[in-house]
């Protein structure tokens, strides 16, 4: 029987279930919910990074995005809210598209 200790989507313990098997789950505390919920981000950034093809890509981009949301959700905000907050930033600040590495900087 393997032994997994993380986070999973809310309805795996069904898709579990369905496949003749009983999964043993239990519900986080609001402060291990969070730490996992960073876990979770780190791995799929892991699995992004590590990811072959354009399909698996977006998969991964998706996962992603799935967690920023619960993490939105953790501290009340929408994902619009967030992304209203991107668009500001990325106004004022700039984006990431040029690819730009900022090597040092010499004071006069």
């Amino acid at each position: 029987m393997p032994t997994y200790n993380k986070l999973i989507r809310d309805r795996i313990p069904e898709i579990i279930q369905q496949n003749g098997k009983h999964p043993t789950t239990r519900i986080l505390i609001e402060s291990e919910y969070i730490e996992e919920l960073c876990k979770k981000v780190s791995e799929e950034l892991t699995e992004y990074r590590e990811a072959k093809t354009m399909e698996h890509k977006v998969e991964e981009l998706a996962d992603l995005l799935e967690l920023v949301n619960a993490l939105a959700e953790y501290e009340g905000v929408t994902l619009k809210e967030v992304e209203n907050v991107r668009r500001e930033k990325a106004a004022k600040r700039g984006g990431f598209r040029d690819r730009i590495f900022l090597i040092d900087v010499k004071e006069e």
